[in-house]
């Protein structure tokens, strides 16, 4: 009896847990089918009618679709750099032994202790000199560079729990290094490579500071930049900025659905022995 009214106990506060995560979400979903009237009268309610007409209008008033391709191709582009570059590094320092491994690896952890915003302005000016201001481009190598020391010290600490035979297995077998990376080391590192993809996705795709310091151009807007076109001086249009923001989050909820196995499994690698 004890035990049964203890699991009770657990599952009414994950039940609880669940519904605060889940409410703002939904809540974000139906609004973004209400009138701006019924947002202001009825916050909490449903909508009278399900209608896409919301969605209609902000994908043509804000450009959202210009906005979308911009976040998606410097996401995407960005993301993938990031995995790739910090995961080569971290292999090279975990898997071999030379004089400057350790300087190294603190040199990756220098970022993770140092916030690149305070180095704002020395970026722009740099920006500035190479011509990269109001460029794709410009985002690209700000959020690799910001983002690749979280990404090695994952890495480096996942290439830590592989066994090292497994390298020597396959060097028997004729691979050469970046064989032993590629075909042995990369399959079994896909919870890291999730982990990593799903944290720096979602701080790339939400990020508002970096494209309203380096984008002057309208048409060169990420979605946080085409959402602050909906909120007026003496108004602001809930409805679509509830559209906007459930267009926004569904790659998000998207990836994470998709990778979430892998992305629970790298987080809880190294918990059990």
């Amino acid at each position: 009896m004890a035990l049964r009214l203890q699991q009770s106990v657990k599952y009414l506060i994950l039940s609880l847990f669940t519904f605060v995560s889940i409410y703002p979400i939904f809540l974000m979903i139906t609004s973004s089918f209400k009138t701006k009237q019924e947002i202001t009268t009825h916050p909490l309610g449903l909508p009278s009618s399900f209608s896409l007409e919301n969605y209609t209008s902000v994908w043509k008033k804000v450009h959202f679709a210009d906005y979308f391709l911009n976040s998606l191709y410097i996401s995407s582009v960005s993301v993938f750099l990031i995995l790739f570059v910090s995961s080569l590094a971290a292999f090279y320092i975990s898997r071999y032994t030379f004089r400057w491994n350790g300087m190294v690896l603190f040199f990756f952890m220098l970022g993770l202790m140092l916030p690149m915003k305070l180095a704002i302005s020395p970026l722009y000016m740099m920006m500035l000199k190479l011509h990269l201001l109001d460029t794709l481009s410009a985002l690209i190598i700000v959020y690799v560079a910001g983002h690749i020391s979280f990404a090695v010290f994952v890495f480096y600490g996942f290439f830590r729990t592989l066994p090292k035979d497994l390298d020597q297995s396959a060097r028997i077998d004729g691979c050469n290094d970046f064989q032993v990376y590629y075909k042995i080391v990369l399959p079994l590192m896909r919870p890291a490579l999730a982990t990593v993809s799903i944290v720096d996705l979602i701080g790339i795709w939400n990020d508002f500071f970096y494209p309203l310091i380096f984008i002057k151009s309208t048409e060169l807007g990420t979605i946080p930049l085409g959402m602050l076109t909906l909120f007026g001086e003496y108004d602001t249009d809930w409805n679509l900025l509830f559209c906007g923001l459930t267009l926004s989050s569904l790659p998000m909820i998207t990836a994470f659905l998709f990778a979430s196995k892998q992305f629970i499994e790298g987080m809880t690698t190294g918990a059990v022995k």
